[in-house]
């Protein structure tokens, strides 16, 4: 398995045989005021052909038109049902819904995608709450897999579908893919929806994987923080997080593979 760190929740996963691109955003803005800090880590026409796409939910810096327009509409798109639904009143034939509970299989049958719900609130604009919904992903086959958590709150059920999958089958989860945020206190609001880096390393105890890879940073400046604010304080708590050596911070452009019991870091 290797997974390509392209950029905020943009990765390239390669697993096997299977090529997944997760929240395809290559934009050089978030919006029209946020800029991109880091250039993509792979460029969009550099990519190598694709065998599914998978958004979490319609937030802009996870679902960008402008990406998705640049790439192959043949390949499929797994959106939650509402979203897939908006997806193709614009046109984006490929889109096909994936509800809590779901799942896509892949190379007949050899990778498996399910779907579970994020406690987030995934809405593009304050009006249209039909568009909330926001889902996580587990890719599993019978010899790897990977938790992709998009973006999410840490809840009593955020591992839920790791446990059904994996755990009840007697499996480890290899590698959990976790989003890392930063608010100022005078957002209190903003865990109620996102992990910190603190709670990252919280999910990643629960959810007992081999290896965590957090992303969700480095990329485009915010309102109230820095584009990397979160991982400067992720990389502060690993210093007395008794599992430091599990968590691979991996750069715009790196690959974190995964063979075997060895994982390690490389460069494209």
């Amino acid at each position: 398995m290797r997974i390509t760190y392209v950029g905020h929740a943009t990765l390239l996963l390669e697993v096997e045989g299977c090529r997944i691109l997760t929240d395809p955003n290559f934009d050089t803005t978030l919006g029209r005021f946020l800029p991109r800090v880091t250039a993509p880590g792979l460029a969009i026409d550099a990519l190598p052909p694709l065998d599914a796409m998978l958004l979490t939910h319609a937030h802009a810096d996870h679902l960008s038109f402008r990406s998705l327009d640049q790439l192959p509409r043949e390949i499929p798109l797994f959106a939650p049902s509402a979203v897939a639904r908006w997806l193709l009143g614009k046109g984006y034939r490929n889109a096909t819904g994936l509800d809590p509970g779901g799942v896509v299989s892949l190379r007949d049958g050899t990778l498996r995608i399910h779907a579970a719900r994020a406690k987030h609130r995934g809405n593009r604009y304050g009006f249209d709450r039909w568009l909330s919904a926001t889902n996580m992903y587990l890719l599993e086959s019978p010899h790897e897999s990977a938790f992709f958590a998009g973006d999410t709150a840490l809840t009593s059920t955020t591992h839920d579908l790791v446990e059904r999958i994996l755990w009840r089958a007697d499996r480890q989860l290899d590698v959990a893919l976790l989003p890392i945020g930063y608010a100022p206190p005078w957002k209190p609001g903003f865990r109620r929806g996102h992990l910190t880096g603190e709670d990252a390393l919280s999910l990643f105890e629960v959810l007992r994987a081999r290896a965590m890879l957090p992303y969700h940073w480095g990329t485009f400046r915010h309102v109230t923080a820095t584009a990397f604010d979160a991982i400067t304080r992720l990389q502060n708590s690993l210093s007395t997080f008794h599992r430091k050596d599990h968590v691979h911070i991996v750069e715009p452009g790196e690959t974190l593979v995964v063979e075997g019991a060895d994982i390690w870091r490389a460069k494209l």
